[in-house]
């Protein structure tokens, strides 16, 4: 995945000046889950009165957001959990549904896949990743950090006790047909998922977690009776793959969880007539968010100086946040280490080299 620079440059009257972007908040999505009480039949299927009453997610978009073209199938998912497991369920409308790799822990968006990107507290460290294709082969993986900040993908974490399962609307790998389409059913148990954050498992109502879903999408052709990666004539090289997630990430990077949506948990029953609503923060997004902006900033400018930037003017960033919430910056750093923090009257944010993010409240 391509990371978008935040530096560039101008040419003007001959001479080269360095303008860093101005930040943009990037709107991200929100779902709220409820609980379930009655057993989920991990078949693929989502066909029980829980799932069915459950609400669907906003149809995926393109992962750069509004900018680029709506995508021409569509995906749609839900969430639910109880005591024991988080719990997805995904539909992709898909008229040739096809799948070749068959073992674990391989590259599975070389396929057409779908992907769960899960970080429970939203420091953006230690999170969990899940991908899976129509022939339900899986990938499961810890990341310590984004691989911007040198993070490492442990490939033999798996998630032990996990339930998967894919059901195809049509035929598998069969291009003399048209299939509607395809489903994911996943079940993820709370164990796995606390190995590597503080934040309780089961969550506590209104407990709010980072999460995004991503479908990777490859256009194909048909020779000798197989589904073959189309080719760009000019370079014989695959056309590049289409990403559509649940949350925009402005620009061709799962692995930006500053960017990822917000899932609250509710334990109000799924078949209650009443559901509990979401509150997100609006400050506190736009927070995080100039705090990533800095960090992304102060990542291209070592790659350029070997050194980070000691200069906060330089970066712009917004003194009110959510239209007139004041917020003040300080900085501490060296040339290889940093320290931000942005202070409101409620609460102190910090943001170290390392891109990790955390909150501490005012008494």
């Amino acid at each position: 995945m391509k990371l978008k620079h935040l530096l560039f440059f101008v040419i003007l009257f001959g001479h080269c000046i360095m303008v860093k972007a101005q930040f943009q908040f990037i709107q991200g999505r929100s779902y709220l889950s409820h609980k379930t009480s009655t057993p989920l039949k991990i078949d693929g299927l989502g066909n029980e009165t829980a799932w069915q009453a459950a609400p669907w997610t906003d149809t995926f978009i393109d992962i750069e957001g509004s900018k680029k073209p709506k995508p021409y199938f569509d995906t749609k998912m839900k969430m639910l959990w109880d005591e024991d497991y988080f719990y997805f369920y995904a539909e992709m409308e898909e008229p040739h549904v096809w799948a070749t790799l068959t073992e674990r822990d391989a590259v599975i968006f070389y396929d057409n896949d779908f992907e769960i990107f899960i970080d429970p507290d939203g420091d953006t460290h230690n999170y969990y990743e899940y991908e899976v294709n129509a022939l339900n082969t899986v990938w499961d993986l810890l990341l310590t950090r984004p691989y911007r900040n040198g993070g490492h993908a442990i490939d033999h974490w798996d998630i032990h006790g996990l339930k998967s399962a894919v059901h195809v609307n049509g035929t598998l790998n069969a291009p003399s047909d048209k299939d509607k389409g395809w489903s994911v059913e996943v079940a993820i148990p709370w164990d796995a998922l606390s190995e590597a954050t503080s934040m309780k498992t089961p969550p506590n109502n209104g407990d709010q977690w980072r999460l995004n879903f991503s479908r990777v999408q490859w256009k194909t052709e048909v020779i000798d009776g197989k589904y073959v990666k189309q080719k760009d004539p000019k370079t014989g090289k695959n056309l590049p793959e289409h990403n559509w997630v649940w949350s925009p990430q402005r620009a061709i990077a799962m692995h930006e969880p500053e960017f990822w949506g917000i899932v609250q948990f509710s334990n109000k029953n799924v078949l209650d007539e009443s559901f509990s609503t979401i509150k997100v923060n609006k400050a506190e997004e736009e927070i995080r968010q100039v705090l990533y902006y800095f960090h992304r900033a102060q990542i291209d400018f070592r790659r350029e100086h070997k050194a980070f930037d000691q200069s906060l003017k330089n970066f712009n960033l917004p003194n009110q946040v959510d239209g007139s919430k004041a917020v003040t910056y300080s900085l501490n750093n060296t040339e290889q280490t940093y320290l931000l923090k942005a202070q409101t009257t409620d609460a102190t944010w910090f943001i170290n080299e390392t891109g990790r993010i955390w909150k501490e409240i005012k008494p």
